[in-house]
């Protein structure tokens, strides 16, 4: 943000007035079209205010409250921060946002701006996710972020969390919409992460700078996280999952949903999988993604290299004992004495990955 436009008394008005508890995409619609500024609703006559359709004795009370003064001091805290503030009627407002149900009236913003002109996805997963869905999770964001579509996610602990790190150690770009203001970090333990997207990626919310997260600000976030999407892709989730109210939001937007399948004895793929049942669109491999972005279906991405360093353990004892010809599964959980079940998913995340083909009998081999 300029000098210029932190001492702008109606820009400071237009934020104290988006602010204000009560005062919805409608009602601002109402009030701007009947005065023209928020500079001239906040010092508009009582009585006019009640006059307009829609607004209300106890809305007319929260305009008049609203003040330049504390629109101000909003404006000062974002530009100390680094950041700065974006207007629907800004050229770089995301344009993504322009028809949702519920636009956001305003938007903080710390980081690389230029992303929201970028196609983006959203990775949205369980917080309490399994080795397979980090595997899944890691491998849909480097590829994503390879193919050049920006990674939307909601800086969360979990696969929040990978999705914004896998896509940044792959050189892409990735936005965390945050459910508080900006200068509060939330987990306390996501603070390199923070500082990470913040300075690398780009941090975004609706929400006051200082403001902490409550109960009712982390939907309002996950519509903003869908919403910037073309698509939606949904990990992990259980069965009563919070990132269940974001795939909604995705579907009351028209937005794609696409879900990961897990085993049917995983807690944690109870919710992707009866979103498949339910008609999702199935996600098995990177390429299904890739193929919902027009030209980035055809994208030359790096092949996987055979022994990736970041696999994790169990899929690395997996992967040692299909190094020659294919194994049936009973074989390898009796090699490995895994359940034929737990097997699966780690052969499903294998496979995801390009490292491995599922053959017909429940055989399984390396890629050749």
């Amino acid at each position: 943000m300029n000098p210029a436009a932190s001492s702008d008394p109606g820009l400071a008005a237009h934020v104290a007035l988006a602010s204000t508890p009560g005062i919805g995409p409608a009602r601002m619609a109402t009030v701007l079209d009947a005065l023209g500024t928020a500079l001239g609703a906040i010092t508009a006559p009582f009585a006019l205010l009640c006059s307009l359709p829609g607004i209300s004795r106890a809305a007319a009370t929260a305009i008049r409250a609203a003040s330049v003064d504390r629109g101000q001091v909003m404006l000062d805290r974002v530009a100390g921060l680094g950041g700065e503030v974006l207007l629907p009627n800004d050229s770089r407002f995301p344009k993504a946002l322009a028809d949702i149900p519920d636009q956001p009236m305003l938007l903080f913003a710390l980081g690389r701006v230029a992303l929201l002109e970028a196609p983006a996805v959203a990775l949205v997963g369980s917080r309490d996710h399994s080795a397979y869905g980090a595997e899944v999770c890691h491998v849909v964001a480097n590829a994503a972020a390879r193919a050049g579509l920006v990674v939307v996610s909601g800086m969360a602990r979990g696969l929040d969390a990978v999705a914004h790190v896998s896509a940044l150690d792959a050189g892409g770009g990735t936005i965390g919409v945050l459910g508080n203001g900006l200068g509060v970090v939330y987990p306390a333990a996501h603070r390199s992460l923070y500082e990470r997207v913040g300075r690398d990626g780009l941090l975004l919310t609706e929400f006051p700078p200082g403001e902490r997260p409550h109960a009712g600000s982390f939907p309002r976030r996950n519509r903003i996280i869908s919403g910037l999407a073309r698509v939606t892709v949904v990990i992990e989730a259980g069965a009563r999952s919070g990132t269940l109210i974001t795939v909604a939001a995705a579907l009351e937007q028209g937005r794609e949903v696409m879900a990961v399948p897990g085993p049917i004895t995983s807690a944690t793929s109870v919710g992707t999988n009866r979103l498949i049942r339910d008609g999702a669109t199935p996600l098995v491999e990177a390429a299904d993604l890739l193929a919902q972005y027009d030209g980035l279906a055809a994208s030359v991405c790096p092949p996987a290299e055979p022994r990736p360093p970041e696999l994790a353990p169990d899929s690395e004892r997996v992967f040692a004992q299909l190094a020659g010809a294919p194994v049936h599964l009973d074989v390898l959980a009796e090699r490995l004495s895994e359940p034929a079940g737990r097997l699966l998913a780690i052969l499903s995340g294998l496979e995801l990955q390009g490292l491995i083909q599922h053959h017909p009998g429940h055989l399984f081999s390396r890629v050749s």
